[in-house]
């Protein structure tokens, strides 16, 4: 199966790798495919910022000191018995004897101390039973918070319409450009180490199928821009290009000046 040909499984396997459920075999072709293709390598970026973006939203809760307890009793009988089950073999009959017995009554004063703990942790709780209700309520509301931000950021999440990553003549990736649908604006994030001169400026160009090319806007020097744009300027527009121009960018209609650094596919992605 073609990969690139089929949008709903790339998105899939793309999100899987992106958050790490995608292993073996499965994921070293995965990112064979994302070394030979832009799409795909573009498809896992957004899908690893997607995954960023869900951040913890429940506040650490501190075990009780009687779990602690009955962990550390647990292991003090765990390492006496593994203290002395190498010399089992080679004591006599009376010996083994004696120290099953001194075993079974270890085991019975282990079994006294746990019952103890566990007694007195249970009273210890049932004495701050109230004021633990009341930290749980608190948890609950913070909680419900939490979850409704979350709710709200997710509503408030890019819907990305249209994806390019634009490369360099050895096909290197230098930018990654989005298309936000829900906010009318390109985002452009730098991933390469190209860096204008201070007289410079880096400028996108749309490369419609027919036409001269149309300036979209000029970047700042910033890692991620943000230009407005309607959807209009950006639809069916097959690809996309970054020139290297004058301080402040040339007019539209002069076209590119100076050398086109980076190029690649304007994508349009269904969502």
């Amino acid at each position: 199966m073609n990969l690139i040909q089929n949008p709903e499984l790339l998105d899939r396997l793309s999100a899987c790798y992106a958050l790490g459920t995608l292993r073996g075999g499965a994921r070293r072709r995965f990112e064979q495919l994302a070394r030979e293709h832009a799409q795909v390598r573009a498809t896992a970026l957004l899908w690893q910022g997607r995954w960023s973006a869900l951040s913890e939203v429940q506040a650490p809760v501190q075990p009780d000191a009687a779990v602690w307890i009955r962990i550390d009793n647990l292991l003090q009988a765990e390492k006496a018995r593994a203290d002395k089950s190498p010399h089992r073999r080679s004591q006599p009959p009376a010996r083994t004897l004696a120290w099953w017995r001194n075993a079974a009554w270890g085991g019975a004063f282990a079994t006294v101390a746990a019952v103890t703990v566990g007694l007195w942790a249970h009273q210890d709780l049932r004495q701050s039973s109230q004021q633990q209700l009341a930290q749980l309520q608190g948890q609950v509301q913070t909680s419900q918070v939490a979850l409704q931000n979350a709710q709200a950021a997710l509503q408030a999440a890019p819907q990305i319409q249209y994806v390019a990553v634009l490369a360099d003549g050895k096909q290197d990736p230098s930018m990654l450009v989005t298309f936000d649908a829900r906010q009318n604006r390109l985002v452009l994030q730098r991933v390469g180490g190209f860096r204008e001169g201070e007289n410079q400026s880096l400028q996108l160009w749309a490369l419609p199928p027919q036409g001269a090319p149309r300036s979209l806007g000029v970047l700042g020097e910033g890692r991620l821009e943000q230009i407005p744009t309607q959807e209009a300027q950006v639809q069916a527009v097959p690809a996309l290009a970054i020139s290297l121009e004058p301080k402040g960018g040339v007019p539209s209609e002069t076209g590119p000046t100076g050398p086109v650094l980076f190029t690649g596919a304007l994508i349009r992605k269904d969502v």
